[in-house]
């Protein structure tokens, strides 16, 4: 369809807001751009540019700079907002949601190449948001995983005790044993978990073959490597590997210049990360979350309303969480907020249910 040779004052509104998303959307990944580097910077730099080529072709047809100007979009004034302020995987999964709802497919006055530009966009977009998912979804998850679990451990303890009858005082003493409990299996749970996977691969990897001398026996390098070939190692990795084991080995050297022992190139520590460090981050993310449904108790409410104000608090932590999983993933934000607000509150109700019938008096 052709648009009208004269266009209208409605017209001529749609394209200066047209004018000023473009020109949001272009600094939202400046913005990103300057907090990358490398290929990300190059691709996120080359989406600014087009939107700079959108914003011409409306500055072109209002015939110049319009005296007043509406303001940008709430969402694309909070994402340009964010962009200069947190890290690029959660702009860049809002962006790829504000890239999906393009206006330009019902709009004559733009042109195929502006309707292409922005499918392209929304697929760009997707792209980086999944780099960023990958680097990201160990962490995430973790995190996720260990402040949820506090939350809702923690709240199906204090209702389930405070259904039974018992003392505020009690209530508050249970929370506070529950938090404790759950951060100290966590973190312990971590470390062991770490520290065995550490052990796994030191004792998988550790290079025995590079401890051969020239007069243990006559060493073959294609023997040789098949020893790391075993190990996952390619046929020319492993070649040139038995290569360096065996000047070593003949050269009167007890172990190869090889390092210390690494998995496929890559140190085992840098594989799993750092028990300590895995323990310390499991304890805090389960106690910041378990804290949460104790305040109540903690600032000397007591009863009803503590049980109240302890479920509107951690409903809205199980929101937000559960909100920001869907932001990530690229899922809508509102399921798996309401999913991860029945799950919580599920549990909360069965640990009710059995308070109340199991209640007791407990001074």
């Amino acid at each position: 369809m052709n648009p009208p040779a004269t266009p209208t004052p409605s017209d001529r509104r749609r394209w200066a807001r047209y004018l000023v998303e473009e020109r949001a959307e272009r600094r939202v990944y400046e913005r990103l751009a300057e907090r990358r580097e490398g290929e990300e910077r190059e691709i996120l730099l080359s989406l600014a540019e087009a939107e700079r080529r959108h914003e011409q072709h409306w500055l072109e047809l209002l015939g110049e700079e319009p005296a007043r100007l509406p303001k940008a979009g709430l969402s694309s004034r909070v994402l340009g907002w964010m962009a200069g302020r947190f890290g690029s995987i959660f702009v860049l999964a809002l962006a790829q949601s504000a890239e999906a709802r393009s206006p330009y497919d019902a709009e004559i006055y733009a042109t195929p190449a502006m309707r292409a530009d922005e499918k392209v966009h929304y697929e760009v977009v997707r792209g980086l948001a999944a780099r960023g998912r990958r680097r990201l979804s160990g962490s995430f998850r973790a995190a996720v995983f260990g402040a949820n679990d506090g939350l809702v451990s923690n709240l199906a303890l204090v209702i389930g005790i405070g259904a039974t009858g018992a003392s505020s005082a009690f209530v508050l003493f249970s929370g506070i044993a529950g938090l404790l409990a759950g951060a100290l299996s966590m973190g312990a749970g971590e470390f062991v978990s770490v520290r065995s996977q550490r052990e796994l691969l030191a004792a998988t990897e550790a290079d025995g073959a590079a401890e051969l001398r020239a007069g243990d026996l006559d060493i073959d390098e294609n023997e040789l490597a098949l020893v790391y070939r075993a190990r996952g190692d390619d046929e020319t990795q492993s070649l040139e590997r038995a290569r360096r084991v065996v000047a070593a080995a003949k050269a009167g050297a007890r172990r190869a210049a090889t390092g210390p022992v690494r998995t496929h190139g890559v140190g085992v520590a840098e594989v799993v990360g750092s028990d300590w460090g895995a323990a310390a981050s499991s304890f805090l993310l389960f106690a910041s979350g378990a804290i949460i449904p104790v305040l109540p108790w903690i600032f000397g409410l007591e009863g009803a309303t503590a049980v109240i104000l302890a479920l509107v608090l951690v409903s809205v932590a199980l929101l937000t969480t559960g909100a920001a999983v869907g932001i990530l993933s690229g899922g809508p934000p509102l399921q798996r907020a309401l999913r991860q607000l029945a799950i919580g509150l599920g549990a909360a109700l069965i640990t009710y249910g059995l308070g109340l019938i199991f209640g007791v008096d407990v001074a």
